[in-house]
Parts: structure tokens; C-alpha cells; sequence
């Protein structure tokens, strides 16, 4: 049996991504949240995340230490001139230290004032995972895994994804933490047919822009080498994603002692900002059996861009997952391969 759970992260970042995600989950394409405590939009969209508890959507703490202001003072490691987070690539950097005692506390705390936000806006966490996948880094992952045993959290992401692909020599090289190579695309999976006509665009009344969910357009990346209608990922991405799968691995067992549950699988590194029908159909075709987390971030992106601390993710690639999402060809796609798309909830802890 092949079942998916598809979390979509970010919530809290900003109006308009939460307004992509609540049209994910009325439509029936998102079953999991994860929420960002410190988002500047959280407040507003307490109401939509206890609607969605109570109907079985599993909301979860999306722990960031990368972006925006902690929710607990006195931060110095973790934090610039400014008072806010140091950004992905700074935080990266600090977490993969160990054995610094004080970056320790500091985590602990601002774990600890996360968890307390969402709770005392009366949010269970139903699951547990990192914005930007902070929570796998060496010096975070014990400490989530502490912080999961006492506080009961049934179930954490391990975003742990084998990749395939066609880089230059049939490998795309080391990760940043020295992963090695991927297997070269002689394996890969078969193309899909071609994409079909450029997408037209019209704005809304409230000046976002609207796309039409069957221009195939709206599911296919701007830019980027496509064949057969699938845009194939830039060696960036798939370092990127091997250097995370190679840190949740590292991370697995610390998790696994905490007593808290993960999927049998995880997907959604490698398709980061490129998603598209196409694409979705060749991920479900080849979906293992058991349970598959699958990541997504869809939303909207606001015209003109808003500025804040999580402004740049507000992307045109938001509402293209988005409308991969909203499709009824996604739902087709479930029943053709036979893969049950779930709650978190409801898969075993």
C-alpha cells in the first residue's frame, strides 16, 4: 500500500502565503501544516489552524532558527546586529558546530518559546519539523529530540530523499557537507510528455496575480533545461538536497531514540521551485510503498513583493505549486496510482 501525507510548510510567513496554503487544504491537496511561531501573519490565521485541528489536519511546529526575530531574548549566537536570525546560509554554518555549550542553551530556549507560542494560542502540536531544515543540523538535532520526548510530539520530519539525476560526468557532485555524489541518470525515471502553451495572467482585485489551474503554464518553472516537459533540477538544488538527506540519516537514529514517529519516506528537496504536473505524475509513479511525507510551499506572491524577514520566498514559484495542488489532475493522479493520500494523523506514530 502506497499512502502520502502533503505538508505544506511556512505557515504564519505572511498573508499571502497562508491564503495559498488554506486554498491547498479546502481543496482537499494539503493534509499537514507546519506552522512558523515567530511569522508576522500567525495571529491573524489562529482561527483557520484550530478549524483545521478539529477536522483532522495535522498542525505542527515548523522551528526556525534562519529567519526573521526569535521569540526569546537573548540570542547572541543565533542572531546579527539586528536582533534577527543570521539568514539560511549563516545558520547553516553555526549549526553544524557541536559541543558549544551556550549555542546549545540557546537553541533549547528558543525551542522552548516556540512551542509554548503555539500551545498557548491553544495549538496541539501534532509534529515537528525545521524551517529550512534546521532541526537535523548536528548542533540542533539532540536537542529536538529532547524537546520532542518531553513535550510528547508524536511525530517529526526526516527529510531523507534518494536522488537521481543527470549532472555533468553523471553526478552532481558533493554536497556542501561532503555527501557524495548521485548516481548518475541512467537510471532515472522516463520523461513525461512535453508542456503545453505559456500561462496568461490577469490580476485580481486585490492586485494578486490569478492564474488560470489548467494553463499548463502555471505548473511549469520560468527558466531552466526541460525535457519532455520536466525541467531538470540545477546542480545547486540536488547538492543542496543531498547535503539535508545526508544529515537526516546522521539524525534518524537520535530521532528514533526520542520515540518519535517519521514517514517511511520523504519528497520534495529536489523539487523546490520547479514543481509541475509532469513532474508530479513521474514522483507519484515512482512513490515506495509505506508512507511518504511529500513537502510543498504553496501560496501566493503578492504584487508589489511585500518587504519583511520572509519576503523572499514570496515567489512566483509559490503559486505554481500552488496550482499543481488545486488541479483536478492531481487527485486523477492519486486514484490512477493507487496511493491514498492521508493526514498525518492517521499514519502510525
Amino acid at each position: 500500500m502506497r499512502r502520502i501525507i502533503v505538508n505544506a510548510d511556512d505557515f504564519g510567513a505572511d498573508r499571502h502565503r497562508d491564503a495559498g496554503i488554506a486554498a491547498a487544504v479546502a481543496a482537499g491537496a494539503v493534509t499537514s501544516v507546519s506552522v512558523l511561531a515567530n511569522g508576522p501573519s500567525l495571529d491573524d490565521g489562529l482561527p483557520l489552524l484550530r478549524y483545521w485541528q478539529r477536522r483532522g489536519i495535522s498542525v505542527g511546529l515548523h522551528f526556525n532558527l534562519s529567519e526573521g526575530r526569535p521569540l526569546k531574548g537573548g540570542t547572541a549566537l543565533l542572531t546579527g546586529v539586528d536582533g534577527g536570525f543570521r539568514g539560511k546560509t549563516e545558520t547553516h554554518d553555526l549549526l553544524r558546530e557541536t559541543g558549544v555549550m551556550a549555542m546549545t542553551a540557546e537553541i533549547e530556549d528558543e525551542l522552548a518559546a516556540q512551542l509554548a507560542h503555539l500551545k498557548e494560542r491553544g495549538l496541539r502540536i501534532d509534529h515537528l519539523d525545521g524551517h529550512q531544515h534546521i532541526h537535523i543540523f548536528p548542533a540542533a538535532v539532540a536537542v529536538v529530540a529532547r524537546a520532542a520526548a518531553r513535550h510528547a510530539i508524536p511525530r517529526i520530519r526526516v527529510p531523507a530523499e534518494e536522488l537521481i539525476g543527470e549532472g555533468d560526468g553523471g553526478s552532481y557532485g558533493p554536497a556542501d557537507d561532503g555527501a557524495s555524489g548521485l548516481r548518475n541518470g541512467d537510471n532515472g525515471p522516463k520523461r513525461q510528455a512535453a508542456a503545453g502553451p505559456h500561462v496568461s495572467e490577469r490580476r485580481g482585485d486585490n492586485g494578486r496575480r490569478e492564474r488560470k489551474p489548467m494553463e499548463v503554464g502555471a505548473f511549469g518553472p520560468p527558466s531552466g533545461r526541460i525535457t519532455g516537459g520536466i525541467e531538470s533540477p540545477a546542480p545547486v538544488l540536488l547538492r543542496e538536497a543531498a547535503m539535508f538527506s545526508r544529515l537526516a540519516e546522521a539524525a534518524r537514529p537520535l530521532l528514533t531514540a526520542a520515540g518519535t514517529g517519521a514517514t517511511d519516506h520523504f519528497r520534495g528537496l529536489a523539487l523546490k521551485g520547479r514543481l509541475s504536473l509532469p513532474l508530479l505524475a513521474e514522483t507519484l509513479r515512482n512513490l515506495p510503498p509505506g508512507v511518504t511525507e511529500f513537502m510543498v510551499h504553496p501560496g501566493y506572491a503578492p504584487a508589489p513583493p511585500v518587504p519583511g524577514p520572509f519576503a523572499a520566498f514570496a515567489t512566483a514559484d509559490r503559486e505554481r505549486e500552488l496550482a499543481v495542488l488545486l488541479a483536478f489532475e492531481f487527485r486523477a493522479l492519486l486514484r490512477q496510482y493507487r496511493i491514498e493520500l492521508i493526514s498525518r494523523l492517521e499514519a502510525n506514530p
